[in-house]
């Protein structure tokens, strides 16, 4: 990781806001005496971006409208176009330990695997990252269609977030090292 960080300060920053519900994962894992995910050590250099980061999960991720499985697929899909180390291997192991099947998350893009709305979903996700002022009318009924219309804003604040986060992670070099899965 590009920034470094001091252990102890990380830990006191992050134990303001571990009981939050986005941070379930990681707080296990200081739970067991280790640091948070270097994405979590890195936003408490800035403990304002660390408590923003955990408002934006209780109303996107995992809180919010949509199912957890659905968001898991639009972040991977975000996450495999932005070539993200962390998100795509974090997300794996979260999408594991959620019970999420092994063909779903690995064959993402193979229709037998996702439902219709789940499909829509992926397609306006990659039709946003492509160019966000050329999604056509045609996909936006589709997607109007299988969500209501507070869910289309939250899919939609998803797909940015989570491209937020992986430009974030890219640029600070940040990894995933299996974390979750030990």
């Amino acid at each position: 990781m590009r920034v470094p960080v001091e252990p102890e300060k990380v830990l006191q920053v992050f134990k303001q806001y571990m009981h939050e519900p986005g941070f379930e994962e990681s707080k296990s894992i200081v739970e067991q005496g280790e640091l948070p995910v270097e994405m979590l050590q890195a936003m408490s250099l800035r403990p304002e971006i660390l408590k923003a980061f955990a408002g934006f999960g209780n109303c996107l991720y995992p809180g919010g409208l949509l199912e957890r499985a659905l968001k898991e697929k639009v972040i991977l899909k975000s996450s495999l176009r932005n070539s993200c180390q962390f998100c795509i291997n974090s997300h794996y192991e979260i999408m594991r330990m959620a019970g999420i099947p092994q063909q779903q998350i690995y064959h993402l893009e193979d229709p037998k695997n996702l439902t219709e709305r789940e499909r829509v979903a992926l397609a306006y996700t990659e039709a946003v990252m492509r160019d966000s002022n050329r999604v056509s009318d045609q996909l936006f009924t589709d997607v109007k269609r299988h969500f209501s219309l507070p869910e289309i804003v939250q899919l939609t604040m998803l797909i940015g977030y989570i491209n937020m986060l992986n430009w974030f992670n890219n640029a600070l070099q940040v990894e995933y090292k299996g974390d979750y899965g030990k």
